[in-house]
């Protein structure tokens, strides 16, 4: 994996790419999500000590399907469901879990609204 501080030329979106392109041919037909680059902390330090970035992937599932989409993804990627986390705000919800895939940071992400009985609304 090729880390590094400076994160700001497409370059550094190269591995990021390449992993994408050997996920999608690796797993054609799972359904489609929608992709984010981004800068993720890897946890490990330069020469200098400073924290360094690399470009990691982000699958978001935002369709009526969206739960079983992930399940889908998470299934062919092997994750451990115990590993998803569940995180919500008011009456908005998303499953999460990462993984590194191909040396490159990726989180699949499964958005959903909560039943109203679930957030207290009454409308």
């Amino acid at each position: 994996m090729t880390t590094t501080t400076d994160t700001t030329m497409a370059g550094a979106q190269i591995n990021a790419t390449g992993a994408l392109l050997a996920l999608f041919t690796a797993h054609p037909d799972l359904p489609a999500s929608r992709i984010t680059s981004e800068r993720v902390v890897t946890g490990e330090r330069d020469a200098s000590g400073n924290l360094t970035l690399t470009e990691g992937m982000t699958l978001g599932f935002h369709r009526d399907a969206a739960l079983a989409d992930f399940e889908q993804w998470r299934q062919a990627l092997g994750l451990d469901p115990a590993e998803v986390d569940l995180d919500t705000t008011g009456c908005f919800a998303w499953l999460s879990v990462t993984t590194t895939y191909a040396g490159t940071p990726l989180t699949l992400v499964g958005y959903f609204n909560l039943p109203e009985a679930a957030t207290g609304d009454e409308r």
